[in-house]
């Protein structure tokens, strides 16, 4: 019979998005094998996300810094503050911060508009948007960066209704080909998407 605490530690890994129960027994069994130090390090990293991880008050990416302060994107001065690249989440921020083609702010959403899951303008974080581009801040361009799905382009639909009266320019990740990706093996849908996003060379 499998000890309690080692059954605990199971069920609250295949919590964890991904994390089928075979795959957090074998978590778990890696944690038991591994030194202390590894299990109550981890212990530790996890006490800490916790309780220091916050949410910036400006673009509501995480960070570590005292309550009511904002992120090193939001404080970093040599940033262009006439651009807002809109995000869904955390994961999409970092992955167009790894490209350093991006130098503008950023605005984190917090998901995307799907009227199935219950999840309408007011879960997201488009209120605090409007209020950003209310404030002193010489914001020029909105560029929506959802995913090309179905919830992805309603939001960036909804989010260019609202945006466009202001007088902002709204645009959108282009999309198309992948780099290295094949024409006849590209489906319809994307193959128009690339022939409508061209561009001079």
């Amino acid at each position: 019979m499998t000890p309690d605490a080692i059954n605990r530690l199971v069920a609250q890994l295949a919590k964890l998005p991904g994390i089928g129960e075979k795959t957090a027994q074998r978590l778990a069994f890696y944690v038991l094998r591994s030194p202390p130090e590894y299990a109550r390090g981890l212990a530790a990293a996890l006490t800490e996300v916790v309780d220091k991880v916050k949410l910036c008050n400006q673009c509501f990416s995480l960070h570590d810094g005292p309550e009511g302060t904002v992120c090193s994107f939001c404080s970093d001065s040599r940033r262009d503050d006439r651009l807002v690249c809109v995000v869904e989440g955390i994961a999409d921020e970092l992955a167009i911060e790894r490209t350093r083609e991006f130098k503008g702010r950023y605005h984190v959403l917090h998901g995307v508009l799907s009227p199935l899951e219950g999840v309408g303008p007011d879960q997201l974080r488009i209120k605090e948007l409007l209020v950003r581009l209310q404030g002193e801040s010489p914001i020029e361009e909105i560029i929506v960066a959802t995913n090309p799905d179905v919830e992805g382009e309603a939001t960036a639909l909804y989010l260019t209704r609202l945006l466009k009266p202001i007088g902002l320019k709204v645009s959108r990740l282009a999309q198309g080909i992948p780099m290295g990706g094949d024409l006849e093996f590209a489906d319809q849908a994307t193959l128009a998407r690339a022939l409508a996003a061209r561009r001079d060379l």
